[in-house]
This record gives structure tokens, sequence and C-alpha cells, in this order.
């Protein structure tokens, strides 16, 4: 658990989330494969192979290379693409494709960092297009996300604008900190990767989560807190499905209820029978 609501005279917090694989179970661009190939964006071959890219990136992570690999397959494969038209894939599949894959140990760990009065940030390496409103829809206050460039035609020229990615995700909190007066030294952390050990060092509180193996060493070599997250759920079931004590409250009334109006019940037959 969290500590108690912090001070608002004190100095500013946030949490710093990487999306895939910490907030998310897959990877967020890779996701949203299939939508856009029904919307025409992508051919069958390349529909399969960011499926295979996928299995890659869920069975073993991604290290550096891969990510650069990633990085280049993608930034080629977006090339024409329309952005409207991609913004309007993303939001009419959102909720089909993200919310069933979002965890329930960082939903519930989003919702005590607002408790405690902490900004929540997404850090993304994944595209703004995408990453926005996924952050969005998680209630995040801010998104950092790499940015690729838009032409004049309104597509996307296939040139990456800003890349989020390792020591520039460190950079992006550290203005982010500047500009919003956060102290770091008592900011939170998340991440899966070791690509993101820069992002982990900047804030007083790093965390591994679902740590590849070489984060697992680093994180228990310098003792930061390794988090097991694994239960993906809707956010609307873990909204609708009230905690323990309120069930127990509801059935309680609900007893009390119907007794009174048995004893009501009995009480009018003995008048009426008098």
């Amino acid at each position: 658990m969290l500590g108690l609501v912090e001070n608002h005279s004190l100095p500013r917090t946030a949490a710093f989330f990487d999306l895939d694989k910490t907030v998310i179970a897959k990877s967020s661009t890779l996701t949203f494969s299939k939508s856009f190939y029904q919307g025409g964006l992508i051919n069958r071959r390349a529909a399969l192979r960011t499926a295979y890219t996928q299995f890659v990136f869920l069975a073993g992570g991604a290290d550096h290379d891969q990510m650069e690999r990633m990085r280049k397959y993608l930034s080629a494969l977006c090339r024409g693409w329309n952005v409207q038209q991609v913004k309007d894939i993303v939001a009419e599949t959102l909720h089909d494709l993200i919310d069933p894959i979002i965890y329930d140990e960082a939903a519930s760990l989003i919702e005590e960092h607002h408790i405690a009065g902490r900004d929540v940030v997404i850090v993304s390496t994944s595209g703004a297009e995408v990453v926005e409103p996924i952050g969005e829809l998680l209630g995040a206050d801010r998104v950092v996300a790499t940015r690729m460039v838009v032409g004049d035609d309104g597509c996307f020229t296939g040139e990456v604008e800003y890349y989020a990615y390792g020591p520039t995700k460190a950079e992006a909190i550290r203005e982010l900190a500047e500009s919003e007066e956060y102290d770091l030294a008592h900011c939170y952390a998340y991440s899966d990767s070791a690509t993101d050990l820069p992002m982990l060092e900047a804030v007083g509180h790093p965390h591994a989560v679902n740590p590849d193996r070489t984060l697992r060493k680093e994180a228990l070599a310098r003792g930061w807190p390794i988090l097991d997250f694994h239960r993906p759920v809707r956010l609307k079931q873990r909204l609708a499905v009230p905690p323990r004590p309120a069930l127990l409250a509801a059935a309680a009334i609900g007893a009390a209820a119907a007794t009174a109006g048995l004893v009501w019940y009995a009480s009018r037959r003995r008048v009426a029978t008098a």
C-alpha cells in the first residue's frame, strides 16, 4: 500500500508508468494490427508479421536491438497512413482491444497514486495516436509518447519526430519535473524493461514490474521492489463489483427490510382477524 495522502504544501510528485507489459499485457501498437488490416492500412503479410513480432515481444521481452528493429519496421510500415484514419480506428476499437488487457494491479496502483495526490504520467515508446487515448482511458494526467512526422497531406512521412525510448524517457521526465515542479526524489516509476533503466534511475521510488531478466537482476542488486502483475481485467468489471463490505452491508439491509415487511404483514393479519 502507498503512503497517506500527501500534504499539498509539499513539493508536487508524480508516478511514471511505462505502458506495454507494465500497465497492459501486450504491445499497445501491435495490438491494433488486426484493426489496421481491416481498415486497409496494412496488408495480410504485414498483419502476420506484426502478430509474430507481438509473440516475440511477449515471449522474451525486447532488448535494445529488437526495439530498434521494431522502430524501423513500424516507421516504414506507417509511411503514407492518414493520421485521422489511424485516430478513428483507435477510437473505434480502443475499448474492445485495450480494456480487456489492462492489469488489475496497475489500475489499482494508478487509483492509489491519484488518491495520494500524485499525478499519473504514461511514458511509452508507442506512438502518440495510440498512447494518448489509452492514457485517457486509464485516467492519466499526462502522456509522453513517440511522435511521427506528419506531412502537409495529413499522412505520416515515415520519419520520427520524437522517439520516447531509453534515455529520452528520462529526459522527458526531468523536463516535466521542471515545468510541473515535481520533486523527483519523491516520485515513483514502473517498468518491465531494462531499456527503461534511465527512467527508473531518475526517480526516488523505482519499481520493476514483470521485469525481463536484465531488469530483474538490476532490481535485485539495487534493492528495488519487484511487482508481479498478472490479472488483466476490464475497467468496467472492476467498477461494477462493489467491495465485499458493501456487499455484506447491502445483504444486511435487504434482510432487515424483508424482516420488517414480514412483521408488518403479520401485524396487519392479526388486526384483520381480531
